[in-house]
């Protein structure tokens, strides 16, 4: 059996793909999985032992109709079985009705629900975990969901790179919209609670686009931190997180790698709907749950009702008291 796998973006999205992946690998070892990722996100499963072949998208070189047509149809001569489409956005289902293959795609939320949600008439809230509904599809193939164990897979040279930061607490201050963000002088009076407790500098990761809050951060903390952002490729960012301590992050990229490396993980929430994910005694949900939570999709650019106290009722305390009953 040869199937295609499409889950295009983001980094959370794809690395939530990976317990489908493993476990056809375990359930048809002679299966051949393809995965299509675009090119800016291919670090986000590179190198997985769950798949054969590895498909870049590049958005510069195919990116419109006649493009996305070509690029199918071009799949179509590697003879798929069955195409997974766990995207389920337009691109995708281009690409993937251009492939003479058996489609299966996984059920999103339905339209209505998104459209009143973005009108502000009715509150985000998910019908069932997104690993949950990865799995729909392939349940006539015998896969029956069993827990979120995630996969992030690094290599060694990655490790090496890293390991003089080894049992650091990391904090991941970023995400892909600003009501997303824990506020930055939360994070920075939390680096000096656990500096203070652990004589140890927390450490600050996130791409380019953050090195100007994680440079805010470390200076409203006292220059207490160790400030990693932009110096560490996605890889290396899992390969430190794989012996921290912890991480502290937002809803974002961070909390998927950092479980697919089994890091302990305190995972902040605000607009967002936790419910969307599973949490146990490694992976530990901080939410506010006040009354107008949650509001949105994927975040906003700022606070729909201008007060934005979903995260700012998150205290550094409350956040360094839960540290501090796993770390005594």
């Amino acid at each position: 059996m040869k199937i295609l796998v499409i889950r295009l973006s983001s980094i959370g999205d794809i690395i939530l793909t990976t317990p489908i992946l493993k476990q056809l690998k375990r359930k048809y070892p002679n299966i051949i999985i393809d995965f299509l990722v675009m090119k800016n996100f291919k670090d986000s499963i590179s190198g997985l032992p769950y798949i054969d072949n590895l498909i870049i998208f590049d958005k510069k070189k195919n990116d419109s109709l006649k493009n996305l047509v070509l690029f199918g149809k071009k799949l179509s001569k590697n003879n798929y079985d069955y195409v997974f489409d766990l995207h389920n956005k337009l691109r995708s289902f281009i690409i993937s009705k251009n492939i003479n293959s058996k489609i299966l795609v996984y059920p999103k939320r339905k339209l209505w629900k998104s459209i009143l949600v973005k009108m502000r008439i009715i509150k985000y809230h998910a019908d069932d975990t997104i690993i949950k509904n990865y799995f729909k599809p392939f349940n006539f193939l015998g896969l029956k969901y069993e827990e979120e164990d995630l996969t992030f897979p690094f290599s060694k040279n990655d490790l090496k790179n890293v390991t003089k930061y080894k049992s650091h607490f990391v904090m991941a201050p970023g995400a892909s919209k600003e009501t997303k963000k824990w506020t930055i002088e939360g994070f920075a009076n939390l680096a000096k609670l656990i500096h203070q407790k652990y004589k140890i500098k927390p450490i600050l990761i996130g791409g380019n686009i953050d090195i100007d809050r994680c440079d805010k951060i470390n200076k409203i903390s006292g220059d207490v931190c160790i400030n990693l952002a932009g110096r560490l490729s996605l890889k290396e960012s899992g390969a430190l997180l794989s012996i921290s301590k912890a991480l502290i992050t937002n809803d974002s990229g961070p909390f998927h790698i950092s479980r697919g490396v089994k890091c302990p993980t305190y995972a902040i929430f605000g607009p967002t709907d936790p419910n969307m994910f599973e949490y146990d005694d490694k992976n530990k949900l901080i939410y506010s749950n006040i009354s107008c939570s949650p509001c949105s999709l994927h975040g906003d650019s700022k606070c729909p009702r201008n007060h934005f106290n979903c995260m700012k009722n998150i205290t550094a305390n409350l956040i360094f008291e839960k540290i501090k009953k796993d770390f005594i």
